[in-house]
């Protein structure tokens, strides 16, 4: 072989070896399907352990959630417990990191009666307090709740009609205040109800909507919540990040500029 030809096939040998600490690259379908699994590890880390997205489909915490908001609850603000977990795996019992939650805070957590439904109520009871409601007004350990009359909201009525209701800014032990309604005004069927104590490790849980909200106030054989335990905690409601008119399909991204609550999206739940 002459020299120009021995060259000529050296060049070849060289250009066909990859350099020096470099990877020939995949093929671009396996890269494809690894970085899908790598996206899908990070939402399961993230919905786990940080943040998941929740959207309200019922009235129950009117006027402080409508229905079609889109929100995140933060899962470490109470620690971890078996819920935490998507599908509720029997991993553990308990909580790891536990910090109990605050009078006034608005909570997702699963159903006593079937350890699977969510619900959101506002924390109204602590372990060990008396909760009673007397002729509309709530009373915690035997002393009312401070409530001021504000400008009327408007709301569906159990028949489905537009209807401005009562509504009041009422202050919890502690100093969280947070608004109500009350479309029966104080007359509505869970306005008088014995009292209860809240069992150790547990929580009295109340809707914002008072007279059209399923809670504590209702036992479970009765097709209500009961007490909460502690462990049935999913966390804590944050902040709503989208929010579309009742009835409004959220993947209308055409139908946006007129069914989007654009006043209520960033807003901070309280």
């Amino acid at each position: 072989m002459s020299e120009p030809a021995r060259l000529k096939d050296r060049e070849a040998k060289i250009e066909a070896t990859p350099a020096a600490g470099t990877k020939p690259r995949e093929g671009g379908a396996g890269e494809t399907i690894k970085v899908v699994l790598q996206a899908l590890l990070i939402a399961l880390v993230v919905r786990t352990f940080l943040f998941q997205p929740f959207n309200i489909p019922s009235g129950s915490m009117i006027p402080t959630l409508l229905i079609g908001d889109y929100l995140f609850v933060s899962k470490y603000a109470y620690g971890y417990s078996r819920h935490s977990f998507p599908l509720s795996p029997d991993l553990f019992h308990g909580r790891i990191f536990a910090t109990p939650p605050k009078r006034g805070d608005v909570v997702v957590f699963k159903l006593p009666r079937d350890g699977t439904t969510d619900y959101i109520k506002r924390v109204i009871g602590l372990p060990g307090d008396r909760i009673q409601m007397k002729d509309g007004r709530l009373y915690i350990n035997d002393a009312i709740v401070p409530r001021e009359p504000i400008a009327k909201a408007t709301t569906e009525d159990f028949y489905g009609r537009e209807t401005e209701v009562p509504t009041y800014r009422e202050t919890l032990p502690g100093g969280v205040s947070h608004t109500i309604i009350e479309i029966q005004g104080d007359t509505g069927f869970n306005d008088n109800t014995e009292a209860f104590v809240v069992p150790p490790d547990h929580y009295f849980m109340m809707g914002d909507n008072r007279d059209n909200s399923t809670d504590s106030r209702v036992a479970p054989e009765q097709g209500g919540v009961g007490y909460v335990p502690f462990d049935n905690l999913v966390g804590r409601a944050e902040v709503i990040f989208f929010s579309v008119g009742k009835g409004a399909p959220a993947w209308a991204f055409w139908e946006w500029p007129w069914t989007v609550r654009w006043s209520r999206i960033l807003k901070f739940v309280n």
